[in-house]
């Protein structure tokens, strides 16, 4: 039962088309404007193993992918809270068996962001090396569960979902303090390490710049973090969107 309703479901998302242009059309179109058409793509990142234009590939890949994963499981989490979850309590189907399938689901939605930018990123000379490819993909997938839990702290704790479409506007706010999408400076670029995109964006592109960025205050013009610092970035955030989706969990629960 479990298999047969992770394939519904899959289809019934896939078919879905208005939320196909924000996971996928979305970054795709991005990474062309801001990485593919631009004169500053062809420009070689430090350490010699891909260009700019490969560096905006993976963050707009790893964009899509956060956005298929917590929107997927802000729905997962209303849908419980507003009587799928009585429903599901008449079949043999239990509420982890729910999870897991919509878990799948959601990795299964934030393939699509890497694959179609990925793609994108050949068709216009996004240059890494070979071993790169397959090697920023999965540490993409790693950001989308941890923002699958930031989605489920979101659609837990409100139980709305209108709170679940405000999480995704608050994600792209969380792009750019993440350093993600233009380079900051300042206190900005002081403040981008304790926001949650942050960790997600920097392990993703870990085997592309070893953990070089850009700090125009800087004398040498780049920033070097040790890779401690998104791993500990990443546990943290983890840990705080669990508790919350566990509180959002028991108020849902409690009697009144």
């Amino acid at each position: 039962m479990n298999l047969a309703y992770t394939g519904f479901d899959l289809r019934r998302n896939v078919r879905m088309y208005g939320n196909l242009v924000f996971i996928v059309g979305l970054p795709v179109a991005m990474f062309v404007i801001f990485g593919g058409m631009q004169s500053y793509s062809e420009i070689e990142l430090w350490n010699g193993r891909g260009n700019v234009s490969a560096q905006i590939m993976v963050a707009m890949a790893a964009y899509g992918a956060v956005m298929a994963t917590s929107g997927l499981a802000g729905t997962a989490a209303v849908e419980l809270q507003q009587g799928w979850g009585r429903q599901l309590g008449l079949t043999p189907f239990t509420r982890g068996g729910y999870v897991l399938s919509k878990t799948i689901v959601a990795l299964a939605l934030a393939v699509l962001p890497i694959l179609s930018v990925y793609l994108a990123g050949v068709l216009l000379n996004a240059r890494m090396d070979g071993w790169l490819w397959p090697a920023t993909a999965p540490l993409i997938l790693v950001g989308g569960i941890v923002f699958a839990l930031y989605g489920l702290a979101f659609g837990l704790f409100f139980r709305s979902e209108s709170a679940v479409g405000a999480s995704s506007g608050l994600i792209v706010i969380l792009m750019f303090l993440g350093n993600a999408f233009v380079p900051l400076s300042g206190f900005l670029l002081d403040l981008a390490p304790f926001t949650p995109v942050w960790g997600v964006m920097q392990l993703a592109l870990w085997p592309l710049n070893e953990g070089m960025g850009m700090d125009p205050d800087a004398a040498s013009g780049v920033i070097e973090y040790a890779l401690w610092q998104p791993l500990l970035n990443i546990a943290v955030w983890s840990a705080i969107f669990g508790v919350v989706a566990l509180i959002g969990a028991r108020r849902g629960t409690s009697r009144r």
